[in-house]
C-alpha cells in the first residue's frame, strides 16, 4: 500500500505539471525544473531511513549529473527546429544524452572521479 501511495503522489506531480503546460508553459516550465524526482526521493529516503549521510551523498551524487543532463534539453528543440518528427526527436535527444552521459564517466575516470 506504501508504494502504491508513492507511486500515486509521483504521478499526481506529473499530471499537474503536464495540465499547467496547456495553460502556461512557462509556469510549467519552473514547476518542472524544480528537481521533482530528485526532492521526491531525497523525502522519501529520510521518510524511510532518516539517513541523512544517504541523502547528503545522493544530493552530492544528483548535482554531479547534472551537466550531461542538459543535453537533452539541448539537442531536442534542436532536433525540432530541424524539422525531425517528435518521436524520433526525443529518441535522438536521448541518445545523445546517453552518449554525454557515457564520455562524462569516462572523462571523470580519468582525472580519478570515481562515481559509485
Amino acid at each position: 500500500m506504501y508504494i502504491g501511495l508513492k507511486i500515486l503522489l509521483t504521478a499526481l506531480i506529473v499530471v499537474v505539471v503536464s495540465e499547467i503546460s496547456r495553460r502556461s508553459t512557462i509556469i510549467a516550465g519552473i514547476i518542472a525544473s524544480i528537481p521533482l524526482t530528485s526532492l521526491l526521493a531525497i523525502i522519501w529516503i529520510y521518510f524511510e531511513t532518516s539517513n541523512l549521510e544517504n541523502i547528503k551523498n545522493l544530493s552530492g551524487n544528483i548535482l554531479m549529473m547534472v551537466p550531461p543532463s542538459l543535453t537533452f534539453f539541448i539537442c531536442l528543440p534542436l532536433f525540432i527546429d530541424m524539422k525531425i518528427e517528435f518521436y524520433v526527436s526525443v529518441f535522438f535527444s536521448i541518445a545523445v544524452t546517453a552518449i554525454v552521459y557515457w564520455l562524462y564517466f569516462y572523462i571523470l575516470g580519468i582525472i580519478g572521479i570515481n562515481m559509485n
